[in-house]
């Protein structure tokens, strides 16, 4: 089948293309090549698509542009069976700083993607939203009917934008499902998150920088596990009009976190502390029994696991990853 990845070049849409390619699926990537990080990282991706495509047999094109071009994404979303719409504007500090960009980019770029997949015959558009929507916690783990009160522009566009993919399904019979990722990670990931930050500090024998006094807690989520909970949307029309919880089921203290990451590296090193920002979330914690029970979706990566297979990850490549990490 033919298969649309936005943001194709990215995180997790470029480990998307790359296992449609494997299963043996055509893929186009859009992706306007934004430099929010080094291009490097991007640029590495595409790389691998091709070689994961010529391997595989399989179409593969690339094509740099915009989703705010409609009449670029009603041509590529004409051609598709499937949409897997993984692009937008992350981070919510820049958010902060830039609260109309994001709205532009992850509101009226996903409208974009609904209007032309209900004009044509897409088999299900799949979007990426975020545990950001969700803001305070009245209470932990997040259900998917806990409050959504967002606290950064960033979590605001996503919750935005998720409705309108849940409302399109609704009202014009489109097929759409919202998976909300809870603090994705795993190789190739963008430079400037805790992990890659703390690995890349111990690798050097630097101490590891936790903002904050570190009792901050996060549902880190492995990138395998996302990308199997995707694979599950080609299968099924259960999770169709529903957002979705897309997590680990697990959590863990930012202190916590720098202490696996230390003593997987540099058992002799101490932290240092530093100032947290206003926008960060306190806690993340995803309940998945939705996804469970509508996908069959179970994680199998505990952080412990997961940062492990970073770390050797994270070696094979330091040559070319870290100085990326290093500059952002």
């Amino acid at each position: 089948m033919q298969i649309l990845v936005t943001g194709g070049a990215g995180f997790i849409g470029g480990h998307l293309a790359e296992r449609f390619l494997a299963e043996g699926h055509d893929v186009t990537v859009l992706d306007v090549m934004h430099p929010y990080y080094d291009l490097g990282i991007k640029q590495r991706t595409l790389e691998g698509h091709r070689e994961t495509a010529a391997d595989a047999g399989t179409d593969y094109e690339f094509i740099e542009g915009d989703i705010r071009d409609s009449d670029l994404v009603a041509d590529l979303v004409g051609d598709a069976d499937y949409v897997f719409h993984q692009a937008g504007r992350a981070g919510v500090r820049d958010s902060v700083a830039e609260p109309r960009v994001y709205d532009e980019v992850n509101v009226d770029g996903t409208l974009n993607i609904l209007d032309a997949a209900r004009a044509t015959d897409v088999e299900r558009v799949v979007m990426a939203s975020s545990s950001s929507v969700y803001g305070v916690p009245e209470y932990l783990p997040y259900d998917e009917v806990h409050p959504t009160t967002p606290v950064s522009p960033y979590g605001a566009s996503k919750l935005a934008a998720e409705r309108y993919s849940c409302a399109y399904s609704e009202v014009y019979d489109l097929p759409a499902v919202a998976l909300r990722y809870f603090t994705v990670y795993g190789p190739r990931m963008r430079p400037n998150m805790a992990i890659t930050n703390f690995v890349s500090r111990c690798m050097n024998d630097e101490p590891p920088v936790v903002y904050g006094d570190g009792t901050q807690t996060r549902d880190f989520t492995y990138i395998d596990d996302v990308v199997e909970a995707n694979l599950l949307l080609l299968e099924t029309d259960a999770a169709d009009g529903e957002a979705v919880n897309i997590g680990s089921t697990d959590n863990i203290e930012i202190r916590e976190l720098a202490a696996v990451i230390r003593d997987e590296i540099a058992p002799d090193l101490d932290f240092e502390f530093d100032d947290r920002h206003d926008a960060d979330a306190e806690h993340t914690h995803a309940d998945v029994s939705k996804a469970g029970e509508l996908l069959g979706y179970e994680p199998t990566h505990d952080i412990r696991e997961g940062v492990r297979q970073f770390v050797d990850w994270y070696r094979a490549n330091r040559d070319w990853y870290e100085q990326l990490v290093r500059a952002s």
